[in-house]
């Protein structure tokens, strides 16, 4: 009995295999998947059987996170396999990949439950902070209105030297160390949350800040110079329910200058480190 062999056009196989000629093509120009068979006067491509096997191994080993190049190694090795280091390099990615978005999700969901309390017009919350890594700079500006500048021109540019990778959204927040209130010369701390540790600067140096268990969040609409108003009404409702501050306070910034000309739609979230004895 003859066999006959299927030979699907390109346009052909790209529905059956539910993936795009434009797909098909570059896969072909970066040697992954060659046709079985190009006519020289048509210049029609004609897939068969061994293609539909080799792209239903492209797409696995792409699920699995593997890059073009690497899937090119694997199918054109003798095994057709993974090796085993291979496969260990990336579990260890997928568990990182998996720790961060695990913080991602906290993050996501923190800035969701405030804006749906603001929403709610509830602007109090009780949340536990995570732990987190920050990039953290500090230094004695001569007045609020500095922050802007210090963030822009000095602690951006070194974040971007150095290589940091920011989780989205991002989580950047300042604490101030003066002991009493002063207009001017304000030893302040700003905190933005990368991603992993890196090498320490003279402007930037990587600290790992320990979980909140408890803090009482706050949204503070307008401008910077009225914080003290939602400083008031935060401590109130901290001293009403029987808590005690044990950390800084943090200042978060959400929307600000960089988006909002007007100062009035600035949002802040204050977060206060609390416990109940």
């Amino acid at each position: 009995m003859m066999i006959y062999k299927t030979k699907l056009k390109i346009g052909e196989f790209s529905k059956m295999m539910r993936v795009t000629v434009k797909t098909l093509r570059l896969y072909e120009q970066k040697g992954l998947l060659h046709p079985d068979e190009v006519d020289e006067w048509t210049g029609y491509r004609y897939y068969s059987l061994t293609q539909m096997q080799r792209l239903s191994a492209i797409r696995s080993l792409q699920n699995m996170g593997f890059t073009l190049a690497e899937i090119k190694e694997i199918l054109d090795s003798d095994t057709s396999v993974p090796p085993v280091e291979l496969l260990e390099q990336k579990i260890a990615e997928c568990k990182r990949q998996i720790h961060l978005l695990q913080g991602r999700l906290q993050m996501l969901l923190s800035l969701w439950n405030s804006r749906k309390k603001i929403s709610k017009m509830e602007k109090i919350s009780i949340q536990a902070l995570p732990s987190i890594i920050v990039a953290s700079h500090r230094e004695v500006i001569k007045n609020y209105e500095a922050i802007g500048p210090m963030c822009v021109d000095v602690i951006a540019p070194e974040m971007h030297r150095l290589g940091c990778h920011c989780p989205v959204p991002g989580y950047c927040f300042t604490i101030e160390h003066n002991k009493e209130y002063t207009p001017v010369n304000v030893d302040i701390e700003y905190c933005e949350q990368v991603e992993e540790m890196g090498q320490d600067s003279a402007i930037i140096q990587f600290k790992r800040l320990d979980e909140v268990p408890t803090a009482f969040c706050m949204a503070h609409y307008g401008p910077y110079e009225r914080l003290y108003e939602s400083y008031i009404e935060i401590f109130r409702h901290i001293e009403e329910q029987g808590y005690r501050i044990v950390g800084s306070p943090r200042t978060v910034y959400i929307d600000g200058i960089w988006n909002q000309k007007d100062p009035e739609k600035w949002l802040s979230i204050i977060q206060v480190p609390v416990t109940k004895d």
